[in-house]
């Protein structure tokens, strides 16, 4: 069905943003919310959540990094509030609320939210994704759990162990859609959504909206009501975007020239493989920088460490495939690098989404090579904004060798000229001669024969053994048979 269009909520400048206080939410909500550090509302949460709390279908459109999660996590924190028990009883904790993310980290950032927000609530949630080990999720599944985040992929996985049961689900929230058709969920989301009961709320967010994400909406979601707080793929004005000219040989010289120039502490660095992220990370720890690389062949496990140590402080650049384009959500982040333009134009607005986050500033910084036109122009058409290309002055602080002429003899002294002259040459001179061996005398004196009447030397008396004879051989060895030279014997 064709979605209605939300009226816009009054955020003209001058105007103060609505508080979260305003909205009929339970006063625990309310704690949590303060507590996390929030007061006021984005514009996507201040038009999404009173839509929400309404029970309509939303399809809510919002660049990276507004606040797309909590418009759809706390309206449906409280209309589950009616359901909170403190039984020990599975079947009275069954899942009320799933929420479907493309990627594990996606899915984890979601949980880390669900979690900060209800907790003070008695309401479970729970968290599965490939990668690891189903037992530990299989374990908290059959304990009851009201809200439950996934990845398609895995959640099919538990659902066909029988571990999942979701003929209860009445919130269903399809976070970051696009990505997910992008990767090959389709037929994934349209068999987990035929397990669902057909009376259900569903929530769509996105960054983007294609064609097929209206067609997707059109087949599963109610009368939608169309939310939309910046015209499609627009990137953050928070976000300072520079481009400059380099080759490859000096992007990694650049990077580092800028994090000590602009005193960046942290910083992630996009690329566009799995090889190359392992490569540039090892390269950079090298060069003394604290760097984890981020990307698909990691385990989940890994990933996870990776993000933990970043989020910490304990690494300073994060060197990272488009795995980490979406869903990280990494308070004051100062810069994003895009050590290679993204092939799909769409990407580099997730990429930069990472810095700029909640109205805080960032800084961008994508390198170009003469092989980038094309990408920098599908850039430049999907965000309408000329791209200016400045050069990549690079200081070049290596230490030279200097440069000396060969010294004429006019510039020597006068007293080493004169020296000089006087010196005979190298074929005039007599040849070097050879250093004498060491003189003993024992060895030097000639051989001389003993006295007579002296005691000979051994080696003077000494004869010849006599060869054996045939009789002296033992009596077991037969002697040889002659033979006539006609048979080959000798004669």
């Amino acid at each position: 069905m064709t979605p209605d269009t939300q009226a816009p909520v009054a955020d003209g400048p001058g105007e103060a943003p609505p508080l979260f206080g305003s909205l009929p939410l339970d006063p625990k909500l309310l704690r949590a919310v303060a507590e996390s550090g929030y007061t006021a509302m984005t514009p996507i949460q201040a038009k999404a959540i009173p839509i929400v709390l309404a029970g309509r279908d939303v399809m809510g459109a919002a660049q990276t990094g507004t606040g797309k999660t909590a418009a759809f996590t706390i309206p449906l924190l409280q209309k589950m509030l009616r359901h909170e028990n403190a039984s020990m009883s599975p079947a009275r904790h069954p899942v009320r609320a799933l929420v479907l993310a493309p990627t594990r980290e996606l899915a984890d950032q979601v949980a880390e939210n669900v979690k900060k927000y209800a907790k003070q609530t008695q309401l479970r949630s729970a968290v599965v994704f490939g990668g690891i080990d189903m037992k530990p999720q299989t374990l908290q599944l059959k304990a009851g759990v009201e809200v439950l985040i996934a990845t398609p992929g895995r959640l099919l996985d538990h659902i066909e162990a029988k571990n999942a049961v979701l003929n209860q689900v009445e919130y269903v929230v399809l976070d970051e859609a696009d990505r997910m058709l992008d990767i090959g969920f389709l037929p994934d989301l349209q068999r987990i959504l035929s397990y669902l009961p057909k009376a259900r709320q569903t929530l769509l967010f996105s960054a983007t909206f294609s064609p097929e994400i209206k067609k997707l909406a059109s087949s599963y979601l109610q009368d939608p009501v169309l939310v939309e707080v910046a015209r499609p793929n627009a990137t953050a004005s928070t976000v300072e975007q520079r481009f400059f000219s380099t080759t490859d040989d000096d992007k990694r010289a650049f990077i580092r020239q800028q994090i000590k120039a602009r005193e960046i502490r942290q910083a992630i660095v996009f690329v566009n493989s799995k090889l190359g992220a392992a490569r540039l990370a090892r390269s950079f720890e090298r060069d003394g920088l604290r760097t984890q690389a981020l990307h698909g062949d990691k385990s989940q496990d890994e990933r996870l460490k990776a993000l933990a140590a970043f989020k910490a402080g304990e690494v300073d650049l994060l060197v990272a495939t488009d795995v980490a384009a979406r869903g990280l959500d990494i308070a004051d982040l100062p810069a994003v690098f895009n050590f290679d333009v993204p092939f799909n134009a769409e990407d580099y607005v997730h990429r930069i989404g990472r810095t700029g986050r909640a109205g805080a500033s960032g800084l961008a910084i994508t390198l170009v090579t003469r092989d980038d036109t094309r990408l920098v122009a599908d850039i430049e058409k999907l965000i309408k904004k000329k791209i200016e290309l400045e050069p990549a002055e690079l200081e070049d602080d290596r230490p030279r060798r200097r440069e000396e002429r060969p010294r004429r003899d006019d510039d020597a002294p006068r007293a080493e000229r004169a020296e000089r002259a006087e010196r005979p040459e190298r074929s005039e001179r007599a040849p070097r001669a050879a250093p004498r061996p060491p003189a003993d005398p024992l060895f030097d004196k000639p051989y001389e024969p003993s006295a007579p009447g002296g005691t000979p030397a051994a080696w003077e008396t000494a004869k010849p053994a006599a060869a054996p004879s045939p009789r002296a051989l033992s009596p077991n060895i037969r002697p040889k048979r002659k033979v006539a030279a006609l048979l080959g014997g000798n004669r």
